[in-house]
């Protein structure tokens, strides 16, 4: 027989009629065993670990048969307790395999401290968003005399003044006392003169 008259004949079709049902169950039973090896279906609901201690979070993880990792901590937030999970990864609720890992991060202990810049001489433009930058709140604004406007003269914390480079705790409320600009040229030079005569007389 030719092979012509062979891919027309009906023993040709009928064992390609086996080949693919022989495929099609393979096939099958692959996509099956697949499901079986990977837990297909067999999904975990990531739970809320947020304000829990490491302790509880790890007890927690532990019962749904899941790791953790324990990242780092973050700047203290007093919405949080103490040492307990600020962010978690994957998020509560999200749905995972068996022996996933649950990544977070835990609050911290403590606002940390922090060098207090130099803003004498610096406008209060200038001045406010180094202040928020640092963590540091913005309190009263206070003015007295000075030829510059709007130029800080002093930096001060709970009345008293501190200087540039001390140590304050993050949060921290820093007044400001800025130059009101109403002193004028000239009376500024009439003030450096009677400050001259008053040092000739000495």
């Amino acid at each position: 027989m030719s092979f012509r008259k062979y891919i027309t004949s009906k023993v040709f079709f009928g064992q390609l009629a086996i080949a693919f049902i022989i495929i099609t169950l393979l096939t099958f039973l692959f996509l099956n065993m697949l499901s079986f090896f990977t837990n297909h279906g067999q999904e975990i609901k990531v739970p809320n670990l947020s304000k829990l201690t490491v302790e509880q979070a790890e007890e927690m993880l532990e019962d749904l048969n899941l790791d953790y990792v324990l990242l780092d901590t973050l700047d203290f937030d007093a919405s949080f307790p103490e040492y307990t999970v600020m962010l978690q990864d994957p998020k509560a609720g999200a749905k995972v395999k068996k022996g996933r890992k649950v990544y977070f991060k835990i609050n911290s202990n403590g606002y940390v401290d922090v060098v207090l810049p130099d803003l004498i001489e610096k406008t209060f433009r200038q001045a406010e968003p180094t202040l928020k930058a640092l963590g540091l709140e913005l309190g009263q604004v206070t003015y007295r005399p000075y030829l510059g406007k709007d130029m800080v003269l002093e930096m001060r914390m709970d009345g008293k003044i501190v200087k540039p480079g001390t140590k304050v705790m993050k949060t921290s409320r820093i007044d400001l006392v800025l130059g009101d600009g109403e002193i004028g040229y000239e009376e500024e030079i009439d003030s450096l003169e009677t400050d001259r005569i008053i040092l000739d007389e000495q």
